[in-house]
């Protein structure tokens, strides 16, 4: 028993370590493009991240970034550790931004995934930026240390997914699930014809996109309407748009916002089979101010199926919500 409660006094000791280390001015904002407030971190390289980062670091694969979220993660006191060890965004950046070249620019908060795909992946997997000393360790060394050096893990993972490239089955993409959408409603639409709008909804997961049909000069639309996604191994947030359809011209945006699925994803693989248990919650995704989302978002366990629902805030526009069910289905079940 005094072991269990040595135990759990070391691994709220370290809780409240990674609390401190999140409270220095550096932490404060998102390593990779400086959004204030960042819910994520990456536990193997040591940054602390938003949201929309989050989600391409999560698509880089474990072995270069392991994304946990700050709230709603249980991390292990390594995992902990490591991100002490570094020392957080400003020692990290130190060594992964040493050598950006004169006149780059880093993404902002408001930049395009295809901006902040294109930098994090610059950054950490082409280690383009990094110190030259650590982008290749010998492998001649006679020097075996019991324990290696947090940064030579990371050089070794760097090296292991480069090796992956050369693999036969290159640009092949796995799935690991689907994704069930129902687009249930919209509310207060913002105008874009003279009095109203004819509104639809794209949901893009990848390379995919699916969209509802149009309804004609309505603000407050319900679709009911139900659509499907593959769920790669290697997934990235869910990203919903709201157009005004437009025969003659483009159409217009009335709207965006981005739903992240690792909550969902992460408590249902955790339970396995659904049909194994009996209706209750499993997990949650928070409220906060770098998402979209107007309160929690729970995922529960109904009648054997995995589903969450979740009510959005649009952005980049004057106003209008969103309200959607997801459900998850493996595709080994």
């Amino acid at each position: 028993m005094s072991n269990l409660s040595a135990d759990f006094r070391r691994h709220e000791s370290a809780k409240s370590r990674l609390k401190d280390l999140l409270l220095q001015k550096d932490n404060q904002v998102c390593a990779d493009c400086g959004a204030p407030d960042p819910k994520w971190a990456s536990a193997n390289i040591g940054v602390f991240i938003c949201l929309k980062c989050s989600g391409v670091h999560r698509s880089l694969g474990t072995h270069i970034s392991k994304v946990l979220s700050i709230t709603l993660d249980e991390w292990s006191d390594d995992e902990i550790d490591a991100m002490i060890e570094v020392g957080g965004n400003g020692s990290a950046n130190a060594i992964y931004e040493a050598f950006i070249p004169v006149g780059y620019t880093k993404p902002g908060p408001s930049a395009s995934h295809e901006d902040r795909s294109k930098f994090i992946r610059s950054k950490y997997e082409l280690q383009e930026f990094l110190k030259p000393s650590l982008r290749i360790v010998s492998n001649n060394s006679s020097k075996e240390p019991e324990e290696p050096s947090y940064f030579e893990e990371i050089v070794d993972s760097f090296r292991s997914s480069n090796s992956s490239k050369k693999s036969p089955q290159e640009g092949m993409v796995e799935f690991m699930g689907l994704l069930k959408v129902k687009v249930i409603k919209g509310t207060n639409l913002a105008v874009r014809d003279m009095k109203s709008s004819d509104p639809f909804i794209t949901l893009t997961l990848g390379q995919q996109t699916a969209k509802t049909t149009v309804i004609k000069s309505n603000l407050n639309p319900v679709w009911n309407e139900e659509l499907m996604l593959s769920v790669p191994q290697e997934y990235g947030p869910l990203k919903l748009q709201v157009f005004d359809h437009d025969i003659i011209s483009a159409n217009d945006l009335m709207g965006e916002a981005e739903i992240d699925l690792q909550p969902m994803i992460t408590s249902a693989m955790a339970f396995g089979d659904a049909k194994m248990f009996e209706n209750m919650q499993i997990g949650k995704w928070l409220k906060s101010d770098d998402n979209a989302l107007i309160d929690d978002s729970a995922v529960v366990i109904v009648d054997g199926m995995v589903k969450q629902e979740m009510s959005l805030k649009l952005q980049n526009v004057e106003s209008g919500e969103v309200y959607l069910e997801l459900e998850w289905m493996p595709l080994d079940q």
